[in-house]
């Protein structure tokens, strides 16, 4: 098994403060509120650097939980879903 390249992470503009906004908090969230934090997340993983490198390594290990590259779990299974038609 050949590791994976992480080499990206520290650069990640999610990293630090910001973390918050891709993960759904421990609490119960409502739907209005994590579309506002969704729309938060997206919005800076629009303009970091490293996006592809994120969403390649979500993709690859199948994370289940959170925003990666600017995508939901739910908008990356659609894409793997997509892929095998």
């Amino acid at each position: 098994m050949v590791p994976m390249d992480r080499s990206w992470q520290p650069v990640a503009l999610c990293r630090g403060n910001r973390s918050h906004l891709f993960f759904p908090p421990s609490k119960s969230e409502r739907k209005d509120e994590r579309e506002r934090r969704e729309i938060r997340a997206k919005a800076v993983c629009t303009v970091c650097s490293v996006r592809g490198d994120c969403l390649d390594f979500a993709m690859e290990i199948k994370e289940p939980y959170g925003i990666w590259g600017g995508l939901t779990e739910s908008e990356r299974r659609q894409v793997v879903a997509r892929a095998a038609v």
